[in-house]
């Protein structure tokens, strides 16, 4: 089956020194604590914070239509600094939806972790600093941890057709968690 797209998409910019995304076409998403109920572990300290707070912020460029074979998609993430109890900030962390789909996230400004975890829950991380490009397989989910006293920006591309299955992690969870013990990050 041919793909024909019928706009020929205008370029977007990058300020590689800082992540931003702009041009045409830019979307944005915004993850504040009153919106990821759930994920952390320590909830009486979630509740303890204030519901607005900003978490992340995705800024995305979709050139083609969702859910088409053969597109790609380009974002970039701000991660906040900050713990809920002794857990850093993190992505809410998705399997795709389309299994198989690989991914990229490229760290510009920064440190933090990726973390990921198979099918069966078994959980590793890498350590994201300026310059580090991670590569995620398909068939494994992902999160981002900023473990850092500033912003981690990373840009990523992904399949348009790939979709985010959310629901999976709200319902069991990541198989570790990133916790700071004795000031340094630690997978738990």
């Amino acid at each position: 089956m041919s793909t024909q797209f019928k706009v020929n998409p205008q370029p977007t910019f990058v300020d590689w020194s800082t992540g931003d995304l702009s041009g045409e076409g830019i979307e944005e998403s915004v993850k504040t604590l009153g919106q990821l109920a759930g994920l952390f572990k320590d909830e009486a300290a979630w509740r303890s914070m204030d519901p607005v707070t900003e978490v992340y912020r995705v800024r995305f460029w979709r050139p083609v239509p969702e859910g088409t074979s053969g597109g790609l998609f380009w974002g970039a993430t701000i991660l906040q600094p900050g713990r809920v109890g002794d857990e850093y900030f993190m992505t809410h962390g998705h399997f795709h939806a389309i299994r198989d789909r690989a991914e990229y996230y490229a760290t510009v400004k920064g440190t933090g972790a990726m973390l990921f975890m198979g099918e069966e829950e078994h959980t590793w991380s890498q350590t994201m600093k300026p310059g580090t490009v991670h590569y995620i397989p398909g068939k494994v989910a992902h999160r981002v941890v900023n473990t850092g006293h500033e912003p981690l920006v990373i840009l990523a591309s992904w399949h348009s057709d790939a979709g985010h299955d959310y629901a999976s992690i709200r319902t069991k969870g990541f198989g570790k968690r990133m916790v700071v013990r004795e000031g340094e990050p630690c997978l738990v």
